[in-house]
């Protein structure tokens, strides 16, 4: 991906210093070119690590024994090379948002509620566009985004009337009957599906007939030898919603082929992140790319998790040297292509300081049904009870008042399709309710013994 921690960036450059500038440059070509993949944070650091191992010369090592004063000096040369790795980094920065900003993203939004309306006009902060509000009312404050020119344009739809919210934003609305214009005639690179969990597969039936119209639209213009359209005829594709397994599953099954998939959660909303996306989790599987299924981290292709694997080409997949299911397509240039929509897409979320944290959506919903939805559990079984703030309170109970709050604030569809749409959700359930007679029991035992 693009976004490298500074940590193994640092560690990388510094271990350059040894190894020459083979390494700096393989990996700043790699930054450049914006393939996924190539390097990752923990690889590099990694990597910096192994060739600064015993054995290894070091430019940073090697003190032991020496006399107390020798490193005078040392400090002043650390801070030039402190300076120069900075430089080095602010021009690999900027040249990155130069590759950004050299195809900007037409981002379609499906559902413009509270949270559509959240990250759309995000999504504009990173465009040339510039709404009636932000014209007028630029604040004094008011600086720049780094990220601008990233996006070209915003378009929305929903079944409510939020033209004027939109307007304001810089985003253009359509209402939800122009579905077939939004699709076939926006020209949008991503579509967002910003809608509840309990409508998402209802929408996507009403989105993938139109999403097939398009594609054929595209095969009637492509008249060079019935090539083959890829991918990028269509938008990439991507979902929101809060839980991952229940989003896949229908996208894999109801959308064409030829549709790029990315299943994501931003684990942060309009009130918890109300200020600032920075260190907030944004949670994504690359699912799909050009007609290829990816694992959890993007590098790994497993044909055997397609849904409709036994309607795939035969001769499209082959085992590599190390014994992993790859596919013709992936060297392709719509593949190529696909991935490099999917990391402009990310990158607005890289670019606003998310946690990115590349995760397969079973393991999201693992983790999800006991810490998201644990919580909402608690907070709507304690907001039950009708906890109301005393003269007393500790800060304990002040948290415990805070989570009924925030919990209850949320629709109770929301809630209930973090229950209905995660399978795990039941079993975390079972066992509270075991607990809570455990710990019934145990007070019982404990009165009887007194």
């Amino acid at each position: 991906m693009l976004a490298v921690s500074s940590l193994a960036f640092v560690c990388l450059i510094t271990t350059s210093t040894v190894h020459g500038d083979r390494f700096v440059n393989n990996v700043s070509e790699a930054f450049i070119s914006g393939i996924p993949g190539r390097f990752h944070a923990r690889t590099i650091a990694m990597t910096a690590i192994k060739m600064n191992a015993p054995g290894e010369s070091s430019s940073l090592s090697g003190n032991e024994g020496k006399h107390p004063n020798s490193n005078f000096g040392e400090l002043e040369r650390l801070k030039q090379e402190e300076q120069r790795l900075a430089s080095l980094l602010a021009s690999i920065r900027q040249e990155k948002l130069s590759v950004l900003r050299s195809r900007p993203l037409s981002i379609g939004v499906v559902g413009f509620g509270r949270f559509g309306q959240f990250i759309a006009k995000k999504f504009v902060e990173h465009s040339n566009i510039v709404g009636p509000t932000q014209e007028k009312n630029p604040g004094p404050d008011t600086k720049p985004n780094s990220g601008v020119g990233v996006v070209g344009k915003v378009v929305a739809i929903s079944r409510t009337d939020y033209s004027d919210i939109a307007s304001l934003m810089g985003v253009k609305f359509l209402p939800y009957k122009d579905m077939e214009r939004f699709i076939c005639e926006e020209d949008l690179d991503v579509i967002v599906l910003a809608v509840s969990i309990l409508s998402f597969e209802d929408t996507v039936k009403e989105v993938a007939p139109i999403l097939s119209k398009r594609l054929e639209q595209s095969r009637r213009g492509d008249t060079k030898d019935n090539a083959t359209i890829s991918s990028s005829a269509l938008p990439l594709i991507v979902d929101v919603l809060s839980v991952k397994e229940h989003p896949r599953n229908v996208l894999l099954e109801l959308l064409p082929d030829e549709c790029d998939i990315l299943c994501t959660h931003p684990m942060f909303g309009p009130d918890s992140a109300r200020d600032s996306w920075r260190g907030q989790i944004f949670v994504y599987e690359r699912t799909r790319i050009d007609k290829v299924l990816l694992g959890e981290s993007g590098a790994k292709i497993n044909k055997n998790a397609s849904l409709n694997a036994e309607d795939e080409d035969e001769d499209s997949s082959f085992v590599d040297a190390q014994g992993t299911i790859r596919d013709v397509h992936e060297n392709s240039n719509a593949h190529i292509e696909g991935m490099d929509r999917m990391e402009r897409f990310l990158s607005i979320w890289e670019e606003e300081g998310c946690q990115m944290t590349p995760l397969s959506c079973k393991d999201h919903d693992t983790y999800a049904a006991d810490s998201q939805f644990i919580t909402h559990l608690m907070g709507r079984i304690l907001g039950q009870q009708g906890l109301q703030p005393t003269p007393i309170d500790t800060r304990g109970f002040q948290s415990v008042l805070k989570l009924i709050e925030n919990t209850n604030a949320d629709s109770f569809d929301l809630f209930y399709g973090l229950y209905k749409f995660n399978r795990n959700s039941g079993d975390t359930i079972g066992r509270l309710r075991d607990a809570m007679d455990a710990i019934t029991r145990s007070l019982e035992e404990h009165k009887s013994d007194l």
